[in-house]
């Protein structure tokens, strides 16, 4: 590529050009695939999208770094867009009891999931509990993550639900990633509210989401709407007080029975309904209404040795925007690899390899609210890319516990996976 006068000069047009690539970019259709491609990145954003051909015509074309991709691929950086990454411990043994007929309810019944998490989490602090979680977080970076939500909802009171979001906030500080945090409160009834969950619920409201609300720690709001858990009422209230800090709302709902919680989520426009194995077509239409995302989460339907599909056909039919994450919890889905759940979400949920892709890009950005801003090589959005040795994109979801990641461009700055894990 030859120089032009700017970068002659040393003023050139860019800051850094990714040439002689083959570029998914996730826009359009047929994964947005621009052959021969070109990326150029200025101040941390996508300055220009093309092909060689269309660069070489560009009046400004200079670089003060020059990136050879030498043909292979670039796409938008991958987003894991449902994560309850910080947490303390492991539920080895509930595996095991899973694995000898106990059901989740069965066991969080006696004291087991969620609760048993708690406990970890409280008696962790924060230091301990941000080194645990950051060995977790490596292993998505080397996978191309270049953004991840993480909730709360393991600490069940105001002090360690505020630790864990501070150790959510402070792992995207520590690390070039970028951290969308979630105030989970609602997970579970803790011990000290047995039976009261009404009052759990009126604390939640008056006491900790304004704490949370006061610390700007939350960038939405979530609540497990299900039998084992909170009611259409009491997640009502709730999504009522994040209204008035006007704060959004996502929610667990129809993981394992169908309450209703996709038509709630729907009528507060929330950002995304997730889970989803058990829903109904008028829930599927109320999400298609409100621009309601499908987070589907197979980590967990493995784990769980589920049955039901979510409702795949239906998602296509309303044109809901359907994406995939990890789940990544010590529970129910102790999974931190994005790209398997490209896999299991084509292989159990029979999506095709470029909607599972789409489902951790241009998707997963707008579960998150951040549609604008990541989830396609577009002009504009910020430069975070990630660089595969593949053939073909498709491949991204074929292969099983190989990680073809060669790097990851994050706001313009390249990162050698290999190298760090060298």
């Amino acid at each position: 590529m030859k120089a032009t006068d700017n970068q002659k000069h040393g003023n050139p047009a860019f800051d850094s050009v990714w040439v002689n690539a083959s570029l998914a970019t996730m826009s359009g259709t047929a994964y947005g695939i621009i052959e021969n491609g070109a990326v150029a990145i200025k101040s941390g954003k996508i300055a220009w999208v093309g092909s060689m051909a269309e660069l070489e015509k560009l009046p400004d074309r200079g670089a003060l770094v020059m990136h050879d991709a030498k043909g292979k691929w670039l796409t938008p950086g991958l987003i894991d867009c449902h994560t309850h990454l910080v947490y303390a411990g492991n539920r080895a043994n509930e595996f095991a009891m899973r694995l000898e007929g106990k059901s989740y309810a069965e066991i969080s019944k006696a004291g087991g999931g969620i609760a048993s998490t708690m406990r970890a989490v409280r008696a962790a602090s924060e230091s301990e509990l941000f080194a645990a979680s950051e060995k977790r977080l490596h292993a998505l970076l080397n996978e191309g993550v270049t953004s991840v939500e993480i909730k709360s909802g393991y600490g069940l009171d105001t002090e360690n639900e505020l630790k864990m979001l501070r150790v959510a906030r402070n792992l995207g500080n520590a690390y070039s990633v970028s951290v969308y945090t979630t105030f989970l409160g609602a997970h579970a009834v803790p011990p000290e509210f047995a039976g009261k969950a009404d009052d759990y619920i009126n604390m939640l409201c008056n006491e900790m989401l304004p704490a949370v609300a006061r610390e700007k720690l939350a960038d939405a709001v979530d609540a497990y709407c299900e039998n084992i858990a909170f009611s259409i009422e009491q997640v009502t209230k709730l999504f009522n007080a994040a209204r008035r800090f006007g704060i959004p709302v996502k929610l667990h709902a129809g993981q394992l029975t169908d309450m209703g919680g996709a038509q709630l989520a729907a009528s507060y426009q929330a950002l995304s309904a997730e889970h989803l194995e058990h829903i109904n077509e008028d829930g599927v239409s109320a999400m298609a209404r409100a621009k309601t995302v499908a987070v589907l989460l197979p980590g967990a339907y493995y784990m769980l040795k589920e049955v039901q599909r979510p409702p795949v056909d239906l998602f296509r039919k309303h044109h809901v925007p359907v994406a995939l994450a990890t789940d990544c919890n010590p529970g129910t889905s102790p999974v931190c690899s994005l790209l398997l759940m490209l896999n299991m979400g084509c292989v159990l949920f029979g999506l095709t390899p470029e909607e599972a892709l789409l489902g951790v890009t241009r998707s997963a950005a707008q579960a998150l609210g951040v549609g604008a801003k990541v989830g396609t090589l577009e002009k504009g959005k910020d430069a975070d890319l990630a660089l595969w040795d593949i053939a073909h994109p498709s491949e991204l979801s074929y292969h099983l516990g190989y990680n073809p990641c060669m790097g990851v461009v994050r706001h313009g700055k390249f990162i050698n996976v290999r190298e760090r894990l060298a």
